[in-house]
């Protein structure tokens, strides 16, 4: 089996270490955070307004916005009522630790409960780097159909919670909802899964409970 190269360990390995960082300093300040990761176009973006929208009030949310260019989801994220930092990858297909220290630093951690990290459109690579995130989350959604736990397995394998979006597209895209159900649960069995709709608004509530329950349990036992 050919071994991963050595200077690609090495720079895993320091991200790692950053990372863990980023962890002890959001524990400090007392945030709950998440890397929210998906494809181009699943609704990374929307999900993210429907949560401010929908935890309005009841939790104060920050958002780091990844992109390889343009600002246009952390505006969106800033309209919808979340304090939203930018961060431009000059062509980086991820978000790493470094990129995301920085971004905390511009964030006043003390008046927030949540920061939700909304990492580059790829189901490849985000897999790879951690951030420093309490909980992942991998947004999928219909159109992109039922085969991608099977192609991209890695990416599923490794998160907290599922959310599949754009339910209402189910009577008009090929997609088969046990067939993609089943390939997640093999990779990883037992892991939450949402089932929603951005543009309807169908499902949200069991996503906005789900998360406002994981702040709640972290603020009890932050660090744990």
């Amino acid at each position: 089996m050919p071994q991963r190269i050595p200077v690609v360990e090495k720079i895993l390995s320091a991200n790692d270490r950053l990372a863990l960082e980023n962890l002890f300093r959001l524990d400090a300040a007392r945030v709950f955070a998440i890397n929210m990761m998906a494809s181009p176009g699943a609704g990374k973006t929307s999900l993210i307004e429907e949560t401010v929208r929908g935890l309005e009030g009841r939790l104060r949310i920050g958002m780091i916005n990844g992109d390889i260019a343009t600002s246009f989801d952390a505006d969106r994220a800033q309209a919808a009522g979340a304090t939203a930092i930018q961060i431009n990858t000059g062509g980086d297909c991820h978000l790493d630790a470094v990129m995301v220290q920085s971004a905390l630093s511009q964030l006043d951690l003390g008046t927030l409960d949540l920061v939700v990290i909304e990492n580059v459109g790829n189901l490849v690579c985000p897999a790879d780097f951690k951030l420093g995130t309490h909980k992942s989350v991998l947004v999928a959604s219909i159109p992109e159909g039922d085969d991608k736990p099977y192609k991209y397995p890695g990416m599923y394998r490794g998160v907290n919670a599922v959310v599949i979006n754009k339910i209402d597209l189910l009577p008009y895209a090929p997609f088969r909802m046990d067939f993609f159900k089943k390939g997640i649960e093999v990779l990883n069995p037992g892991v939450t899964q949402f089932e929603l709709s951005c543009r309807t608004g169908e499902g949200l509530s069991g996503w906005l409970a789900w998360m406002e329950g994981q702040v709640k349990e972290f603020k009890k036992n932050p660090g744990k």
